[in-house]
């Protein structure tokens, strides 16, 4: 049930963070003597579910010591304002270069809403409120922060957004990894298996940097890593390796679309995009049909595809 906290066990939890729809987004919880950081912050929309967690764990809102960002897009960063208002003791950790988008959100906002929308962007997201400075923390590459005396390491790992971090729990051999390792819809799992796909979305993506950012969290050799979308991921070791390979023909699709009308590279990168998603699927045994998959991914498709035509923009510039 998408309204249930579910238990990691080793003191880590995952919420539905109510965004779009069902399980397409988790924020994740990390408790030690009392005291908890959250690791992301959804939507406005994700406050009441992220409130009536803690009241379930126990936890009373001045319990929270941390909200986490692995990065700055509004899915996982757009609540965070309006979360920090209602958790009075908790700092905001983020990515130095993401840190003054908290502070004052309009620039984000108007980036957001030229992929998204006006209309989508009230629908989504509503007001974004911003954060006092001095509730933030910025997190360079290998910052600790210290839970109640569970250390949280903080890497600096681009490929999705330059702006972006993954938390590392060493206590639990766990990698926090938002966006960076791809996202994984527990929709298509198949025979216990899961099906992992990379997010290319605007406008940071760099494949490069993000093949540098995987081989950065295999060299950890985390049993699980938890993406924002959505949750535990597992085997890393093969779907850090089917990643990769994903990676590479995202940015092979762009390649070739760059010769193309600016009219019509959009449309042929999308198109190329879900011919490659079915062909995966198929490949890995997903018994749903297609416009079932389309169903699910379409939304990411769509983002895929713009991030992948400003990239290509930009490297032919």
């Amino acid at each position: 049930m998408t309204d249930s906290i579910i238990d990691y066990k080793n003191n880590i939890f995952a919420i539905d963070a109510h965004y779009w729809r069902p399980l397409r987004a988790a924020l994740h919880f990390i408790v030690e003597n009392g005291r908890a950081a959250i690791i992301d912050a959804g939507s406005n929309d994700s406050l009441p579910y992220v409130l009536r967690a803690l009241n379930q764990l126990g936890l009373t809102p001045e319990a929270v010591d941390y909200v986490i960002l692995t990065h700055v897009h509004l899915d996982h960063a757009g609540g965070a304002g309006l979360l920090m208002r209602h958790l009075p003791n908790a700092r905001l950790v983020v990515h130095p270069r993401g840190a003054r988008h908290m502070i004052d959100p309009a620039k984000l906002v108007a980036g957001a809403t030229l992929v998204y929308g006006a209309e989508a962007m009230r629908r989504l997201y509503g007001e974004i409120l911003p954060v006092p400075k001095e509730r933030l923390i910025e997190a360079p590459h290998e910052t600790i922060i210290n839970l109640a005396g569970r250390e949280l390491l903080c890497l600096d790992t681009p490929g999705h957004a330059k702006h972006h971090i993954t938390i590392v729990d060493r206590q639990s051999a766990s990698v926090f990894t938002g966006d960076v390792f791809g996202v994984s819809y527990r929709d298509l799992d198949t025979d216990g298996r899961q099906f992992v796909f990379p997010t290319t979305s605007p406008v940071q993506f760099d494949p490069e940097a993000a093949h540098a950012s995987i081989g950065l969290i295999c060299s950890l050799a985390p049993k699980v890593v938890y993406q924002t979308h959505f949750s535990e991921l597992r085997d890393v070791p093969a779907q850090a390796e089917h990643l990769r390979r994903m990676i590479d023909a995202h940015a092979a699709i762009a390649r070739r679309a760059g010769s193309l009308d600016p009219a019509e590279r959009l449309k042929g990168i999308r198109a190329d995009l879900t011919r490659l998603l079915l062909d995966e699927a198929g490949r890995f045994g997903c018994r749903l049909e297609p416009e079932q998959i389309l169903a699910v991914w379409r939304t990411d498709i769509n983002m895929n595809a713009k991030g992948l035509a400003v990239w290509i923009d930009k490297r032919n510039s």
